[in-house]
């Protein structure tokens, strides 16, 4: 196991008046695929979000890299090198594919070469460049979400859910996507409900119960033991 790229310590999260993360220790390690699953309403999206300084911890430390980004406002995180693919997608409906990407690369010019590499792994979105982002499809928009976080070379991705609703075939896209992705030596801290995607692509995995983490090890432990999976994540994680 390499060394952690990202490690959360006792990592509390309030939002209003409800006290969501109640002291997450997580650890992330460099290369490779980490999931976070759990039951619906645990935190999985919380911790995503208070990683990326959307919302903050009232407690507890975030370290990315080896510095303390705890406090650290979003855009000073995105510019770190972590990408963010959020669950309700965060893609510019007015705008066009191409000015989507366009604003997804901070860092200048996204390169021909990964551009290609994403019109190959995404073929919708070069048959759309021109067309406004609203009127994709449903598993086209999430294409286009995953798309403008790998714009550019990340050091770390955090992907929220990104199969949830999709039809199989699309799911299929995603998945072989990410895996190239996980191939070219990325890391990525990924939140799935599907249970089929999560023992395809991940190599170690962490389960959050009630605001905190109850379980890590690697992800084929917890695919071959049917008895544990039942334990830690009862009926709501998909079988396929």
């Amino acid at each position: 196991m390499s060394e952690p790229i990202l490690k959360l310590s006792g990592v509390h999260t309030n939002i209003a008046q409800y006290h969501i993360l109640q002291g997450v220790d997580l650890e992330v390690p460099s290369g490779g695929v980490t999931m976070l699953l759990g039951r619906n309403g645990v935190g999985k999206t919380t911790t995503l979000r208070t990683i990326m300084g959307l919302w903050r911890a009232h407690q507890g430390t975030i370290d990315f890299d080896g510095a303390d980004i705890t406090a650290t406002p979003t855009p000073a995180i995105a510019r770190r090198g972590v990408g963010f693919v959020p669950e309700d997608m965060g893609i510019f409906s007015d705008l066009s594919v191409e000015e989507n990407m366009i604003l997804a690369a901070a860092d200048g010019p996204i390169d021909k070469q990964r551009l290609d590499w994403l019109f190959t792994v995404f073929p919708p979105l070069r048959t759309f460049w021109k067309n406004p982002a609203g009127n994709l499809s449903g598993g086209q928009k999430q294409m286009l979400s995953i798309a403008r976080a790998m714009a550019q070379e990340r050091r770390l991705y955090l992907i929220d859910e990104p199969t949830k609703g999709l039809a199989p075939a699309i799911i299929g896209t995603l998945a072989g996507a990410l895996r190239d992705l996980k191939a070219q030596g990325a890391t990525i801290l990924l939140v799935e409900q599907n249970f089929a995607v999560a023992k395809a692509l991940g190599d170690s995995c962490a389960v959050m119960d009630d605001g905190r983490i109850v379980w890590t090890g690697a992800m084929v432990e917890l695919a071959e033991d049917a008895a544990l999976q039942e334990r830690l994540m009862g009926l709501s994680m998909e079988a396929a």
